[in-house]
């Protein structure tokens, strides 16, 4: 059986794309992350949560800031990188439950009403919705090159409170001509997946 998704869409999302190390010097807009956004936003996630927060850091101050709480090996591409953005869980995220789950507004308070459920499930969700943010970006043509290199207490204190918790950083751009370190293997399907 094969796969709905055209073979050029295939190569694009998953078996061409790899985490890039050095980007162009051309500008990503508001107007393609936004778009980003508009069709990752559809993901799922348990309870419809959404707890994926992203701060972008454009300003070269911002950029200076982050870099110093990244490890030695990722300051470089990310003070180089068009765009960086961190992503981060949101840990009140029931709070828009109401909302993003109208058929059943007390899941707020029936099932999320202690901190650690709500720290464990933001962390699960908004993670999925990171890897749907990675494929977003590869589906606008651009390269990502996450990262969890990085001083997590640092970057809270820096860019967000605590409420939210740093999943990693995506430094987000056109790749390069050498942007790709060589693909490394993958486990085969046999190694992966089993039947009971």
């Amino acid at each position: 059986m094969s796969l709905v998704l055209d073979p050029a869409a295939q190569d694009l999302l998953f078996r061409e794309a790899r985490t890039a190390n050095a980007f162009t010097d051309e500008p990503v807009t508001d107007e393609q992350i936004q778009a980003i956004y508009d069709l990752v936003k559809y993901g799922p996630t348990a309870f419809n949560q959404t707890p994926l927060r992203v701060v972008l850091v454009r300003s070269p101050e911002a950029r200076e800031r982050l870099v110093s709480h990244l490890a030695e090996g990722n300051r470089a591409k990310t003070a180089a990188a068009p765009l960086v953005a961190i992503l981060a869980a949101d840990n009140e995220f029931h709070e828009e439950l109401p909302t993003l789950f109208p058929h059943f507004p007390q899941a707020k308070d029936a099932f999320f009403s202690e901190r650690p459920v709500r720290e464990s499930n933001a962390t699960v969700n908004a993670s999925l919705q990171a890897g749907y943010f990675i494929l977003g970006i590869r589906a606008a043509g651009l390269a990502a090159g996450p990262m969890t290199g990085y001083d997590a207490a640092g970057i809270q204190k820096e860019f967000l409170d605590g409420d939210h918790t740093p999943l990693m950083v995506v430094n987000i751009g056109r790749p390069a001509e050498d942007a790709w370190f060589p693909r490394s293997p993958r486990l085969s399907y046999e190694q992966v997946v089993t039947s009971v």
